[in-house]
């Protein structure tokens, strides 16, 4: 009995050790979080600053960066200066820059490549297919930020061959009205609106700046894809370092532009026909087959 007695007397004791060390640890535990919230509460400004960081500071920045350098590697060296020249044909679109066409390279490729992917699982198909698709998806976003500033690129192009014989119009007609050159295109950078009244007044800017007119106008030149404003820069170099009188090459540039206009509006009424053909073929004529020769074909079925 007092052996029974003392084995309970040593369990009862355990227990009530046990019970207090943990009691001990929570007390601690609950001093250590609320002195971890004093410390955080009373820690610098740089340190909260940091741990109070958006999404976009702490998770996509070092994610562009990352596929920054990746697209610099897949580049080249040369290609600084191409997608410079690129984004000067696009007329420099808001918030694009070298680097964000690299780095959009890479993640278009890593986003296609991950739609891709989750459409070849949902859709299941053969193996063949479905790399295909993996493929053609990460091509795709690869080259999206390209084909983006192509777009941008023949936008603008039309634009600027639409505007240009009105454009040289006003600047003959300010020309002649008494105005030196450099004033007739602030004039005509002033009352339009357009890329072209953009590269004007971008001409007149580094003209201010001290470069020369000449070299002012073969950059405008550089700038854009329009054989027409080519052709107008050449001819006004020309005359500049010729000393030919600027009003009478003006008054040919605008005849010469207009009676090119008039052409290429008549070639593309000829390419009308020719574009026609393919919807004729494949959309229009299938339905009038089945309307037209449906039923001859149903009577002929019933007869026979």
């Amino acid at each position: 009995m007092v052996l029974v007695l003392g084995v309970l007397l040593l369990a009862v004791a355990i227990v009530l050790l046990s019970v207090a060390v943990a009691e001990e640890r929570d007390t601690r535990g609950v001093a250590r979080s609320l002195a971890l919230v004093r410390a955080t509460s009373t820690a610098p400004e740089l340190l909260t600053d940091e741990a109070d960081s958006p999404f976009g500071e702490r998770v996509l920045r070092p994610l562009r960066g990352r596929a920054l350098r990746t697209g610099r590697r897949l580049a080249g060296s040369d290609a600084a200066e191409r997608i410079r020249h690129r984004l000067d044909l696009a007329g420099n679109p808001a918030g694009w820059t070298v680097d964000r066409v690299l780095s959009g390279t890479v993640l278009g490729a890593t986003a296609g490549l991950v739609v891709s992917g989750a459409c070849a699982l949902l859709l299941d198909p053969a193996l063949p297919f479905a790399v295909l698709l993996v493929v053609a998806g990460a091509v795709l976003g690869f080259f999206s930020p390209g084909l983006y500033l192509y777009q941008r690129t023949y936008d603008r192009s039309e634009r600027i061959r639409r505007d240009l014989p009105d454009a040289i119009d006003l600047l003959t007609i300010s020309v002649e009205a008494g105005l030196g050159f450099d004033a007739a295109v602030q004039q005509v950078a002033r009352n339009t609106e357009g890329p072209l009244a953009d590269e004007l007044a971008r001409v007149l800017r580094e003209m201010q700046l001290g470069q020369g007119r000449a070299a002012a106008l073969r950059a405008l030149a550089e700038r854009t894809e329009v054989a027409e404003l080519r052709g107008f820069v050449g001819a006004m170099v020309q005359a500049d370092s010729l000393g030919i009188p600027i009003a009478q090459v003006l008054r040919v540039q605008s005849a010469e532009i207009r009676v090119k206009r008039r052409q290429r509006a008549e070639e593309k009424a000829q390419q009308v026909p020719v574009k026609m053909t393919v919807p004729l073929i494949f959309c229009i004529l299938p339905c009038l087959f089945v309307v037209v020769l449906g039923p001859a074909v149903l009577n002929i079925m019933d007869t026979f």
